[in-house]
């Protein structure tokens, strides 16, 4: 997974680690390790070298790392072909890579069906 660090507004680098409850407002990028309750208002982004344990609640996840837990999402999950999870998920859209490592669950939530107009 590329380095960049376009639209994120927090970065928890390789070599960091933090337990307890996280709640970021917007973006974040995890390269280090996070134990506990991990809010994010925004998209999170798990690098290789990030490692997330615990209950993720977030709208868009992007991850090339480890996660264990439950991963909770609002709308789109792309695992890339460095992810090994080990959760029970929930979203409206996943997109998986070729070489994931998967265990656990997915339940994806329904995305409202367009309404036809009916003309006159």
């Amino acid at each position: 997974m590329e380095k960049t660090t376009s639209g994120i507004t927090n970065i928890i680098g390789e070599g960091t680690e933090i337990t307890g409850k996280v709640f970021v407002p917007g973006s974040v990028r995890i390269d280090g390790r996070v134990d506990g309750e991990i809010s994010i208002t925004d998209m999170i982004t798990v690098g290789k070298t990030g490692n997330l344990k615990g209950i993720i609640t977030t709208k868009d996840a992007v991850v090339g790392g480890r996660i264990e837990g439950t991963l909770n999402v609002k709308n789109r999950i792309e695992l890339q072909k460095t992810a090994k999870v080990s959760v029970d998920m929930n979203c409206k859209l996943l997109i998986v890579e070729e070489g994931v490592v998967f265990d656990g669950t997915c339940s994806m939530t329904k995305q409202p069906e367009k309404q036809e107009q009916i003309k006159h």
